[in-house]
C-alpha cells in the first residue's frame, strides 16, 4: 500500500469489474477513498455477460479491504439527476472530491450501412437503437459524469484531475464497430474543450485510451468470430492467435491493472502538469 492518492477522494463510474474494478482497488490501495457508481444489469443487446450487483459489492469489498472509506450506488450515467444525487452524496459523507475518472462503458458490433461479406452472420447492420444506446452511453454518459461531478471539484478549489476512457477506437477507425469509434472520439474532443474549460480552476483533463484489454468485453463468441471469421465457433486460444498480431508488443491484450496504473499516474500530483493528453495504454497497436 502507498499514499499517492493519501487523502483524496475518486469518483469512478462502471466500478463493478474489468478497468472500473481495477481503478478502485489501485486507488483504494494508494490511499484514496471511493465513490463508486455502476448499473448491474441493465443494457440491453451487449454482446458479453453483464456485471451483477455481486459484482460490484466485490468491488467494494476488495476497496475495503485496503482500508479504503466506499460510498457506492447503482446509477445510470445516462440519468443526470441520478448522477448527480450519487455525486452530492458521495461528497458530503467523504468530504470533497478531487478526481473524477468517467470510464463507463459499453461495446457492441454492427456495421453502419450495408452488411460485410467477410462477417456473415456476425457484423449485421447496425441498429439506430444500437446506436442511440451506444452514444448515450458512451459519449453522454461522460459529460454526465463530469456535469454532475465537476461543480463540487470547482467549489473545492483544490484543482483536482479528471480522467475519461477513451479507446484505441478513440484515436483510430474500424469496420463492425463505427459507432464504438464515433463514441470514443467524441470523448477526445470532450476531454480536450473541458481541458480548457477547467484549467483555470487547476483541473486538468487527460484521456487513457486503452487497446485490447483482457475483460469480458473482448472475452466472448463474437467478439471471437470478429476475428476469426475462418472459424465456425473460435476459441479464447484461437482469438489471441490474430490478437497479439495487431500489437507491436507480442502480448495478445493487456490487463485492467495496466489501466488502473495509467490512471493512477494522472489522478496522481506526478502529473500535476499534464492537462489534454491522450495516453494510449495498447502494448502499441496505434503504432
Amino acid at each position: 500500500m502507498g499514499d499517492r492518492l493519501a487523502g483524496k477522494v475518486a469518483f469512478i463510474t462502471g466500478a463493478a469489474r474489468g478497468q472500473g474494478r481495477a481503478e478502485a482497488v489501485r486507488f483504494s490501495e494508494e490511499g484514496a477513498s471511493v465513490i463508486l457508481v455502476d448499473l448491474p444489469g441493465k443494457i440491453d443487446n451487449l454482446v458479453y455477460e453483464q456485471s451483477t450487483r455481486g459484482d460490484l459489492d466485490e468491488t467494494i469489498a476488495l476497496c475495503e479491504a485496503h482500508g479504503a472509506t466506499v460510498v457506492a450506488a447503482e446509477g445510470d450515467v445516462r440519468d443526470l439527476a441520478g448522477l448527480e444525487k450519487i455525486a452530492a452524496d458521495g461528497v458530503q459523507a467523504l468530504g470533497g472530491l478531487d478526481i473524477i475518472v468517467g470510464n463507463a462503458g459499453i461495446y457492441t458490433i454492427g456495421r453502419l450501412v450495408g452488411r460485410d461479406p467477410v462477417f456473415p452472420g456476425v457484423a449485421d447492420v447496425l441498429t439506430t437503437q444500437a446506436w442511440q444506446d451506444m452514444l448515450d452511453i458512451n459519449l453522454t454518459g461522460v459529460f454526465n459524469t463530469v456535469r454532475a461531478a465537476a461543480p463540487h471539484m470547482i467549489a473545492q478549489g483544490k484543482g483536482g484531475s479528471v480522467i475519461l476512457t477513451s479507446s484505441g477506437a478513440g484515436l483510430s477507425g474500424g469496420p463492425n464497430i463505427g459507432h464504438y469509434v464515433a463514441a470514443k472520439h467524441g470523448v477526445v474532443g470532450l476531454m480536450k474543450s473541458l481541458a480548457y474549460e477547467l484549467g483555470s480552476h487547476g483541473i486538468r483533463v487527460n484521456a487513457v485510451h486503452p487497446g485490447q484489454v483482457d475483460t469480458h468485453m473482448i472475452h466472448n463468441d463474437e467478439t471471437y468470430r470478429l476475428f476469426r471469421p475462418d472459424l465456425p465457433e473460435p476459441s479464447r486460444e484461437a482469438f489471441e492467435m490474430v490478437s497479439v498480431q495487431i500489437n507491436t508488443i507480442p502480448v495478445p491484450y493487456v490487463q485492467p491493472i495496466d489501466i488502473a496504473n495509467a490512471m493512477l499516474f494522472l489522478a496522481s500530483d506526478e502529473s500535476r502538469y499534464i492537462t489534454g493528453v491522450s495516453l494510449p495504454v495498447d502494448a502499441g497497436t496505434l503504432v
